[in-house]
């Protein structure tokens, strides 16, 4: 009998211990929430095949996102591209993302840049009652913006841009809703220069970029506006020659969004008393004061802020400026919002166009995100020019 009731004790004892971690784990869940969330992904097929890096790589047409101050740097004078990805494939077929970016060189030392993102949620229907008939939505999600980038030195370059941000997310026939629209500006800086390591001369960047700085968004309803994704990205990048056809990339960013945290309900709290805090510590709180916010502001302190901080690593082999292939690994904390996933792409280039293809393997099957496709297709305005030139 006495055994009998210790391997009873026991097993409650175990119950309530898994109760309590499965608490814990559920009051650790703290995700950062903001608007217009599609801005916040990756749109081309190359920094997503390298774990979504790109703040700090060699310069290409689709720097726009990542870091637009690197564009003076670049070898063609003019450049154009169109990404493609299917998203949520594992949840739903009709929502995609459509990225058109396009950059020209304005003599050697600065540029202009523009892009146009347009973000699909497919078709959603729509019935107030079951006796009524559906009504079909199409919400969505856009934005358009400009930049223009510098150089300083040989070795340094800055960049600016403006953005507009549209969302229309009108989902049902009753709430007082409405599209929202923002503006936002972007700062970046890029630094290029060589080393040289063992025989070989390297080439080093290191960049900078601060994205979506600009006013919050507001839908109606309540009257309440949301952040935007303020986004603060700091990486590295170093292409490492094997030989006169190879060489070999490695590449490293760090980003962390600067938006402060919903505050949570403490234990004791009344609903009243939690929704006077929430309006003056989060809903009254201005964009630019939120950014500094957003360093101090986490529950459980500087470990929770740690953990706001998402890091990816990635890789490029490229063959004879032809050929290439990718690979990366993208972290992001359990407790604030679980993507974790390794990547893998493929590049080939012509003298006039090029072909990129990336995609995603989530650590986790449940992940949505496990199987995401992405493409890229970009042109080379000096290699077409020279192209429509030759005899």
């Amino acid at each position: 009998m006495d055994k009998i009731s210790r391997i009873f004790t026991l097993l409650l004892l175990a119950l309530i211990s898994l109760t309590a971690s499965a608490q814990d784990k559920k009051n650790m869940f703290n995700p950062i929430n903001t608007s217009v969330t599609s801005q916040a992904i990756a749109p081309d097929a190359r920094s997503a095949g390298m774990g979504d890096v790109g703040v700090a790589t060699d310069a290409d047409v689709n720097s726009q996102y990542w870091n637009p101050a690197k564009y003076p740097f670049t070898i063609s004078r003019a450049g154009v591209a169109l990404n493609y990805t299917p998203w949520l494939r594992q949840l739903v077929n009709d929502m995609d993302l459509v990225y058109l970016v396009g950059y020209y060189r304005i003599g050697d030392y600065s540029a202009v840049s523009s892009s146009l993102r347009y973000f699909s949620l497919g078709e959603v229907q729509l019935s107030q009652e079951s006796t009524d008939p559906s009504m079909t939505i199409k919400p969505y999600e856009m934005s358009y913006d400009v930049a223009y980038s510098l150089m300083l030195s040989e070795k340094f370059s800055i960049g600016v841009g403006v953005r507009w941000i549209y969302s229309d997310l009108t989902y049902d026939y009753t709430s007082d809703t409405s599209p929202g629209s923002a503006f936002a500006a972007d700062i970046s800086c890029y630094y290029q220069n060589y080393l040289t390591l063992g025989q070989r001369e390297c080439q080093l960047g290191l960049g900078l970029n601060i994205s979506n700085i600009g006013s919050k968004i507001s839908f109606g309803g309540d009257n309440n506006s949301e952040f935007i994704p303020t986004n603060m990205r700091l990486g590295g990048s170093l292409i490492i020659p094997i030989d006169e056809y190879n060489r070999f990339t490695i590449s490293a960013d760090a980003n962390k969004l600067l938006v402060p945290t919903h505050p949570k309900q403490n234990d004791g709290e009344t609903t009243e008393a939690y929704q006077e805090r929430v309006q003056k510590d989060y809903y009254d709180v201005s964009s630019i004061s939120g950014i500094f916010k957003s360093f101090s502001d986490a529950p459980n302190g500087f470990k929770e802020e740690l953990q706001e901080v998402q890091w990816s690593l990635g890789a490029e082999y490229t063959y004879n400026e032809k050929f290439t292939l990718r690979a990366g690994y993208h972290h992001e904390s359990e407790n604030k919002g679980n993507r974790k996933y390794f990547t893998l792409g493929a590049g080939f280039k012509m003298s006039v166009f090029s072909l990129d293809a990336g995609y995603v393997i989530a650590t986790a099957k449940s992940n949505p995100l496990d199987q995401t496709l992405r493409f890229s297709l970009s042109f080379d305005m000096d290699g077409i020019k020279d192209l429509f030139h030759r005899k």
